[in-house]
């Protein structure tokens, strides 16, 4: 089992994460919860297969040190962290997000509604694996309850924090592919409440992810990107298996590269002297924006965990955050939750085309200055997988690049930028890379590529 890696606990179920790790997370995290005052915590799930086994597993954890349940069953992430800054109470979502169906994990979020800062989530793994869990008597061991309309009170939420008569005066219509997860409970409901004609595609609750895969990345797309092009749809939108992330699909059928959806969403909200929070692989089409509003850009290793973490800091330094995020769909925007949440985002970006009065292809024309590759490199152990960071750190080494290892190792080429990382979801070493050209930009990734791809250990 890793523990508490960039978002959160992740594992293929009954190999690297069993019901007795599930039952020790929440064992820990309510110990630690319990010491601070805390009696109740709130529990969800997406659609996984696993994902039942999973949540009774964590329920007994806590309700063995004295904690009570509230069991809210399938939601979005987002609507469990709606749930525990409504409710005052902390809680833990069973996820792995974008993994494929084979894997589950664990998140924790605080009554505040935001995942655990670092240094609480280092309390937890540090009583997880130095110390007992503190296990109360048979007479005071907490109890379960089924909460209803938790979905429902999201969506309530989500419609009164956005535009909703803009939205609706520009009488979109939105193709909705929530992947067969969370979302498909939620974002149907919710975008025709807003208004809008919505057409759906896998928006069937299976934990086995029968339509495609639960990441919404531009080769998992393609029958969303033909159905929004039969359809006639103003706007596609895919969630992961948890729903905080959103990507698009313009109106032709084209995908709208995380990115360019970000630099948009950005450039609507920045003025000058405010702050975006991105992760090391940030897109250009960002930096270009910021340095266009005449804001900064503050960069943090990849993941959900360290970019609100970042935010939070600079809040409590009085800086302005309007936007935050990374272009694999995960958009924050602190003044309405320090969350990642894929239905607000694209609601975002509904509400920027009824505003602007243009298509999303046209939209998305003025942040298409740059080509995006993302390479995966599988390792069979944590030798192979030491092996090929070493290797990666010769090629950097030996690069004309500007290096940056904030997380991984970023060369910048002026033209250009390749970053090579290993995933902190999954068994993978990633290579990133963006330049003005397609062929630039396949030419940088195949530099780190090339050097672990070989990689072999006896």
């Amino acid at each position: 089992m890793r523990v508490f890696g960039s978002s959160g606990v992740r594992g293929v179920v009954n190999d690297d994460l069993t019901p007795g790790d599930a039952t020790d997370v929440a064992q820990a995290a309510g110990t630690v919860w319990r010491a601070g005052g805390v009696d109740r915590v709130a529990v969800a799930r997406d659609t996984r297969r696993t994902g039942p086994m999973l949540v009774d597993s964590a329920a007994s954890g806590l309700a063995s040190v004295g904690v009570d349940i509230d069991r809210l069953g399938v939601v979005p992430t987002p609507g469990l962290q709606a749930y525990a800054e409504r409710e005052g109470v902390p809680g833990l979502m069973v996820t792995a997000s974008h993994n494929p169906p084979e894997y589950n994990g664990i998140k924790l979020v605080g009554a505040d509604g935001v995942e655990l800062p670092r240094e609480r989530l280092e309390a937890i793994e540090s009583r997880l694996l130095d110390e007992a869990p503190h296990r109360v008597g048979w007479d005071e061991t907490g109890t379960s309850r089924s909460v209803d309309g938790a979905a429902r009170a999201y969506v309530d939420e989500l419609l009164a924090a956005v535009d909703r008569e803009a939205v609706a005066e520009a009488e979109l219509t939105v193709a909705v592919d929530p992947g067969h997860g969370a979302g498909a409970v939620t974002s149907p409901d919710f975008f025709r409440r807003l208004g809008c004609r919505v057409k759906t595609i896998h928006a069937q609750p299976d934990g086995h992810f029968p339509g495609r895969d639960p990441e919404p990345v531009e080769s998992n797309l393609g029958d969303l990107r033909r159905f929004v092009h039969a359809t006639d749809a103003d706007l596609g939108v895919a969630h992961d298996g948890d729903a905080d992330r959103a990507i698009f699909v313009d109106e032709r059928g084209d995908h709208v590269e995380g990115g360019a959806a970000l630099a948009a969403l950005a450039a609507d909200a920045l003025d000058e002297g405010d702050t975006v929070v991105s992760a090391v692989n940030a897109s250009q089409r960002l930096v270009d924006v910021v340095e266009a509003a005449g804001a900064e850009l503050s960069l943090t290793p990849i993941g959900s965990t360290y970019i609100v973490s970042r935010i939070r800091d600079l809040l409590a330094t009085g800086e302005s955050v309007p936007v935050a995020g990374e272009g694999n769909g995960g958009v924050l925007f602190p003044g309405y939750r320090i969350a990642r949440d894929g239905a607000y985002t694209a609601a975002r970006f509904c509400e920027l085309l009824a505003r602007r009065g243009e298509p999303a292809s046209a939209l998305a024309a003025r942040y298409d200055d740059y080509v995006n590759v993302r390479r995966d490199v599988a390792y069979d152990s944590e030798r192979q997988r030491e092996a090929m960071l070493d290797a990666i750190e010769r090629a950097a080494e030996e690069s004309v690049a500007e290096l940056d290892t904030t997380d991984g190792y970023r060369l910048d080429y002026g033209d250009g930028w390749t970053l090579a990382r290993p995933s902190g979801t999954e068994p993978v070493v990633r290579v990133y890379a963006e330049a003005r050209s397609a062929d630039r930009a396949e030419d940088l990734a195949d530099r780190l590529h090339d050097a672990v791809s070989g990689i072999r250990v006896d």
